[in-house]
């Protein structure tokens, strides 16, 4: 990727996935990592020294405050989302939110409300999204025929009680964590937005759910059917059309990337989602305009979360909110 000048980069919160952002970063000359906001300064002078980024803050405030940092990519627990990206913006900076945004659309429209009003880009950070094998797929989907049946599943295991996507307080479970790519995933090779939706989910000692199986009914009678878990590694999807199918092995991580045609598996070029996803985001800083993922995006993934917990709670199948006019825009 050319640019006229790298964007300037913080990070905002120091979990394990930020990590993997930075190998990345590592990788582009469009990506210039500056500083790392922690909530003691001890963390974040830690965190600095071990990635070789300059300036370390001891808060997510004084991050903020760097004049320096241009974007910032939010990697905190799910539950403070919302919360730090409405403050980055005020702050000024563009902002790259980790998955999921939020299960409230509510909170997803003020966001992009108050990125649009202030002139900055702002978007959910699904990297799986800017991998070359979605641009494939895309290209495969018309020879499959009429889409008949989509299959996605992302489980890992997990046995560390302690660990923050087992928290109810910080908006844990295993939908929220990786289910939410199944629906990302979904509603990319479906092509358009559910309408109904149904959920089970099976929970954990901490309260939250360590497996999660949705279906999904979209426009045209096409069905997804995901599970996501804390409980078996499996990951995949899956598109069934009268005419063929084709299949992602590991479309979430791409570790390694490889598609199934026809039950022919062949394997694809490596590249690095999130170096590509701060390529594409830095672009649309650059250029001005929307990001591949913005507000229409990340508002159908939260209205189709919002309808599986409610579902797994009452019992029923829950019809997904509609877009809105405000919804349409980005």
């Amino acid at each position: 990727m050319t640019v006229a000048e790298p964007v300037r980069w913080g990070i905002l919160g120091t979990g394990g996935i930020s990590v993997r952002l930075l190998e990345g970063a590592r990788r582009s000359p469009a990506v210039d990592v500056v500083a790392a906001g922690s909530r003691t300064l001890e963390a974040a002078t830690a965190y600095a020294a071990r990635h070789g980024i300059p300036t370390a803050h001891g808060s997510y405030e004084a991050l903020l405050a760097d004049p320096r940092v241009e974007a910032v990519y939010i990697s905190v627990p799910n539950g403070p989302h919302h919360q730090w990206t409405m403050r980055a913006l005020a702050a000024g900076k563009h902002v790259l939110c980790e998955k999921p945004y939020s299960s409230d659309p509510a909170e997803v429209d003020a966001a992009f409300d108050a990125a649009d009003a202030a002139g900055l880009v702002l978007s959910e950070a699904f990297m799986w999204r800017h991998h070359p094998q979605v641009a494939l797929l895309r290209a495969v989907l018309p020879e499959l025929g009429e889409i008949q049946v989509i299959r996605a599943t992302f489980s890992f295991v997990l046995e560390d009680l302690d660990n923050i996507r087992l928290s109810a307080e910080l908006d844990g479970g295993s939908l929220m964590d990786v289910g939410c790519y199944c629906i990302s995933g979904a509603r990319l090779a479906a092509g358009a937005e559910p309408e109904l939706a149904f959920g089970v989910a099976q929970t954990g000692p901490t309260g939250v759910d360590v497996r999660f199986t949705g279906i999904l009914r979209f426009p045209g009678g096409i069905d997804a059917e995901f599970t996501s878990g804390f409980t078996a590694d499996h990951r995949g999807l899956e598109v069934i059309g009268r005419a063929g199918s084709v299949r992602l092995t590991d479309p979430w991580q791409s570790n390694p990337a490889t598609i199934v045609r026809d039950g022919v598996e062949s394997p694809l070029d490596d590249a690095d989602p999130y170096q590509l996803e701060l390529e594409a985001v830095g672009r649309a800083i650059r250029e001005r305009r929307p990001p591949l993922l913005g507000r229409r995006d990340a508002l159908g993934q939260a209205r189709t979360i919002a309808a599986l917990r409610e579902s797994a709670a009452t019992g029923r199948a829950v019809p997904v909110a509609r877009e809105t006019a405000v919804g349409g825009r980005r």
